[in-house]
């Protein structure tokens, strides 16, 4: 069972203010490109660690496997 790329982007638009994302995938390998003031000040690892919690539970139900995550500022994007 895996989740929509549209599922993906609702979530992080849910768990983020402020926030343009896009997510591409194929059910089991997805991108999130994500632009965020709330990314400001924070280095990759942290902006990583903030999406992944927001994701957290459908990462750990399976449903979300392979996510490479791209995190910008507006001013970076």
């Amino acid at each position: 069972m895996s989740i929509s790329n549209e599922n993906v982007e609702k979530l992080i638009k849910d768990g983020m203010e402020n926030v343009d994302v896009t997510v591409s995938g194929d059910g089991y390998k997805y991108e999130a490109h994500i632009v965020s003031d709330a990314f400001e000040g924070l280095n990759t690892m942290k902006r990583h660690q903030m999406v992944y919690a927001i994701l957290n539970d459908v990462i750990t139900s399976g449903e979300l496997h392979a996510l490479t995550i791209k995190a910008y500022t507006p001013e970076e994007a």
